[in-house]
């Protein structure tokens, strides 16, 4: 590239047409950044001073060098500026206040200056090439591309793209994949990024889009949108799951992808290293579609907790095993599939637990309602878990219970409503006890029972509940499945927010938040108010 500010004319336009050639970038960049490069030579031999401009015809190679001047009537700066008398000898009709040009002779470039307009050109191009390299690929991401391995570093393997270079970094790889440098190798474009130096091109084939790709080129009816896969999950290089749908209804999903003697599957299975594929038909059913992700396990019942967005799976004793999987792989895959938390438990499990809650809530409701076992089970019998539904609860629900009549119902409301209010006033006494200062009871949604609770975590001001986030404050704490496998790794602890158990939205805790800092805002208020009136005094004392 040293030859190219001083070679002649038709080997400059050569040069120029071959790095664009090579590097596949515009010619134009190419004989713009000569320009530079000369530009820079020529400053250095007239003085950086001046402002010079240099013009390389990209047809013929001719350069033409001149250096711009302002004509003035005195002179200050003899590097940009001309009187104009001489002006009017460069440029006839100049007037003061016009830009002139005055061409400047070709310069002959020695050592030093053609090492510098190389390194001009170099940059350039380089910086072009990055760019074209980001244009190609940044509305690629989620496509698979094919690329050979160039070389493997510190476990991360960087793939050769043609026209650039990506790299599948150590958690984006299949475990125990063994990759060789010259391996032609599939991967999906996870994501492209500008950075200093250069484009940065994150490749994938661990991600769950990436076996979903693999699908859609294995199977037409996918591609063709016919069939579709609403949900996927992966254990990479182990096993995984996707839900499928067909649009057509005399098409089955799962055959399709299937494909005749399972064709279409191994072609999918053989690229990802051997892992394995339950496709599953998708239902928009969620309990439907929680009792196929589990395949193969057989699944009794399912019960879903909307407020909890858990679901409580009862499987026969047999089938335990089967449906928590290997280090509890079934059961997280099938969570991942469903995005919900997913509690398996066996017949024995679900009525053990039934039997306990019943007793529980026959035992609250003796107690608080002072009224027999068999009402209290009967109240239970009928759903009622809790004293706020037996009182704000339609009377008529009540009365309408076997054996039960209108007095009856009025009486167990007002019960229940009395025996709320001993609690608020128990949590009242216990929360003054704390420390809890009267101000937060002023906060929306908050209730007695929740000041304590804040109390009890050191929260007893309203400057102390403004320091919280949302999240610190309302967040549900995460529940570890109740049946796992002892093997399997265990997630770090989740506390959740303080009041997380309490069921309050992030809007609610938003709310709370900001009522709580509503009296910082008051407090800078005050001094401007105060200063305002004191500005005022002398004036009317005038």
């Amino acid at each position: 590239m040293a030859t190219a500010v001083s070679a002649n004319k038709a080997e400059l336009i050569a040069i120029a047409n071959a790095v664009a050639t090579e590097k596949m970038i515009d010619k134009g960049i190419v004989i713009e950044a000569m320009e530079d490069a000369i530009q820079r030579a020529a400053r250095a031999r007239y003085g950086a001073e001046n402002d010079i401009r240099a013009k390389l015809d990209p047809n013929s190679g001719d350069l033409r060098l001149w250096r711009v001047v302002e004509v003035v009537e005195a002179v200050d700066d003899y590097f940009k500026q001309v009187n104009l008398k001489e002006a009017q000898k460069l440029q006839p009709g100049a007037v003061v206040g016009d830009y002139i040009v005055d061409p400047l002779p070709p310069i002959e470039f020695g050592r030093i200056a053609a090492q510098a307009a190389k390194q001009v050109i170099f940059q350039k191009v380089r910086d072009a090439e990055r760019e074209r390299q980001y244009e190609e690929f940044k509305d690629r991401m989620g496509e698979i591309i094919t690329g050979v391995v160039k070389r493997v570093e510190f476990g991360h393997v960087v793939v050769d793209l043609g026209r650039a270079e990506g790299v599948i970094r150590r958690d984006a790889q299949i475990p125990r994949e063994v990759v060789r440098v010259n391996d032609r190798i599939r991967s999906l474009i996870l994501n492209v990024r500008r950075e200093n130096r250069g484009p940065q091109i994150f490749l994938s084939r661990a991600h769950p889009d990436f076996m979903k790709k693999l699908f859609a080129q294995e199977v037409p009816e996918i591609y063709d949108g016919i069939i579709e896969i609403k949900a996927a999950a992966r254990d990479p290089g182990s096993r995984a799951k996707i839900g499928v749908i067909s649009h057509d209804s005399s098409i089955d999903p799962v055959g399709a992808c299937v494909g005749m003697k399972g064709s279409r599957v191994q072609a999918v299975v053989q690229e990802m290293q051997g892992e394995k594929i339950d496709i599953i038909p998708w239902s928009p059913d969620t309990a439907t579609f929680v009792v196929n992700a589990l395949q193969p396990a057989s699944v009794s019942r399912v019960v879903i907790d909307e407020e909890e967005d858990r679901i409580e799976v009862v499987v026969p004793d047999d089938q335990l095993s089967l449906a928590i999987g290997r280090r509890g792989q079934n059961v997280r895959l099938a969570s991942q599939l469903t995005g919900k938390a997913i509690d398996i438990l066996t017949e024995a499990d679900a009525s053990e637990k039934r039997q306990k809650e019943f007793l529980e809530r026959t035992e609250m409701f003796q107690t608080e309602l002072d009224v027999d076992e068999t009402l209290a089970q009967l109240l239970v019998a009928e759903g009622f878990g809790a004293l706020e539904e037996v009182a704000y609860v339609e009377a008529d629900e009540i009365a309408s219970i076997e054996g039960f009549d209108e007095d009856l119902a009025a009486e167990l409301q007002s019960r229940a409503t009395e025996a709320l209010e001993r609690r608020e006033e128990a949590n009242r006494k216990l929360r003054r006890e704390l420390g809890v200062s009267d101000d937060l009871a002023t906060m929306p949604y908050i209730t007695e029972a929740m000041l304590v609770t804040l109390g009890k975590a050191g929260i007893k001001t309203l400057d102390d509940l403004a320091d919280l986030a949302t999240d610190e404050l309302v967040q549900k704490k995460r529940q570890e499945p109740r049946r796992r496998n002892e093997d399997a790794p265990k997630r770090p602890e989740d506390k959740g927010g303080v009041l997380g158990e309490y069921g309050l939205s992030e809007e609610q805790g938003n709310e709370i938040i900001m009522a709580a800092r509503a009296h910082w805002f008051e407090d800078e208020e005050a001094p401007v108010a105060a200063a305002a009136t004191d500005a005022e005094a002398p004036a009317e004392e005038a």
